[in-house]
C-alpha cells in the first residue's frame, strides 16, 4: 500500500458505507417477496450490479484493461461457485429474519480459514483453530432452533429451517469462492475480478430461466433492480476501502451489518431478535474479531522479523 494513500479513517468510513449499502441490497431483495425464483433474483442482482461497475471503470479509465484476462477458466469457476452461494443465500434471506440471515452468514470467514488451510496450505495455528471452532459453535446456537423445526410446525417453520440450511451452505460456498479469489489476485487485476464475477454470474443465472421465472410486478422489478445497483456500488466502496487501510483495520467493521440488520428488520419487517440468536451472534462476532486481531499481530511480527534480518552482502 502506498504510504501517501494510508488514511485509516477514510478506509473505515468507506467500509461502513459499503456495509450499509450491502444491507440495503438485502433489504430490497427481502422486500421484493418470497415467491420469486432465486435464479431470477441472482440475475437481477448480478446484471444490474454491472451498471455502476462499468460506469466506475470507465470513469477511472480501466474499462478496456478490465476485460483482459489470462485465466478465463478461473473467473468462470469463481463465478459459478459465487452464483451458487448467492442463490442459497438469497433463499435463506427471504425465509429468515434479516438479522438472523446476516448472523449465520458470518460463518463464511470462519470456514474460509478452514478451506485456506486445506486447499492453499496456509498455516493455521492453535489460536485460530480454537477461534474457528468457537465461532462455528456460535453459528450452531443460532441455527439449532430452526433446524429442530425441520418438518414440524407447518410450512412456515419448514421454510425457515431450509432457509437456515441454505444460508449455511451459502457461507460454505462463499468461503470456497474466497479461496478462489485469493488464487486469482496473484495474477489478475482487482477490477478484472470484480467485472468478470458480475458478468459470469449474470450468464449462469440465465440458465435457471426455465425454473420458476415469472413476470414480476413493477414494484418487485424495481426493488430487484435497486438491489443489483446497490450490490455494484457496495462492491466498489469495499474495494476502495482497502486502498486506504489494512484489512485487519477494516475487517471488524463488517460486523456493523448485524446492528443495521436488527434495526431494519424491526422497523420494516417487525422482526425481533431472540435471546438465543443474540447469544450465538455474540460468540460468532467475538471469534471473528479474535481471528482478525490474531492475523494483525502475526502480520506485525512478520514485518518485525523482516526488519531485523541481517542483510547479506
Amino acid at each position: 500500500m502506498d504510504s501517501e494513500q494510508i488514511n485509516p479513517m477514510k478506509g473505515i468510513a468507506l467500509k461502513v458505507l459499503s456495509v450499509l449499502v450491502f444491507v440495503c441490497m438485502a433489504t430490497f431483495i427481502k422486500a421484493a417477496g418470497t415467491d420469486i425464483a432465486t435464479g431470477q433474483i441472482t440475475f437481477y442482482r448480478s446484471a444490474f450490479a454491472m451498471v455502476p461497475i462499468l460506469a466506475y471503470l470507465a470513469f477511472k479509465g480501466h474499462l478496456r484493461t478490465a476485460f483482459q484476462t489470462n485465466d478465463i477458466v478461473g473467473h468462470m469457476t469463481r463465478g459459478f461457485i459465487g452464483i451458487l452461494a448467492m442463490s442459497f443465500g438469497f433463499y435463506g434471506l427471504v425465509h429468515l429474519p434479516l438479522p438472523e440471515a446476516i448472523a449465520i452468514g458470518y460463518a463464511m470467514p470462519l470456514l474460509a480459514v478452514v478451506f485456506a488451510a486445506i486447499f492453499l496450505k496456509e498455516t493455521v495455528r492453535l489460536y485460530r483453530w480454537s477461534a474457528v471452532l468457537v465461532g462455528l459453535v456460535g453459528v450452531m446456537i443460532i441455527t439449532w432452533p430452526r433446524l429442530t423445526l425441520l418438518g414440524e410446525g407447518g410450512a412456515a417453520s419448514s421454510a425457515a429451517a431450509l432457509g437456515a440450511l441454505s444460508v449455511l451452505l451459502s457461507a460454505a460456498l462463499g468461503a470456497i469462492a474466497m479461496v478462489l479469489v485469493r488464487k486469482l489476485v496473484q495474477k489478475e487485476r482487482t477490477h478484472t475480478i470484480v467485472l468478470y464475477f458480475s458478468l459470469s454470474a449474470s450468464c449462469f443465472s440465465l440458465l435457471t430461466l426455465p425454473f420458476g421465472w415469472q413476470p414480476l410486478p413493477w414494484s418487485s422489478l424495481l426493488l430487484l433492480m435497486a438491489a443489483g445497483f446497490c450490490g455494484g456500488v457496495a462492491q466498489i466502496l469495499l474495494t476502495q476501502s482497502y486502498r486506504y487501510a489494512d484489512m485487519s483495520t477494516i475487517a471488524p467493521f463488517e460486523y456493523t451489518s448485524i446492528l443495521l440488520g436488527m434495526g431494519i428488520g424491526y422497523v420494516l419487517f417487525d422482526e425481533v431478535p431472540t435471546g438465543v440468536m443474540l447469544i450465538g451472534t455474540t460468540i460468532v462476532v467475538g471469534a471473528g474479531i479474535f481471528i482478525i486481531f490474531r492475523e494483525h499481530r502475526l502480520g506485525l511480527e512478520r514485518k518485525g522479523a523482516r526488519k531485523h534480518v541481517t542483510p547479506q552482502g
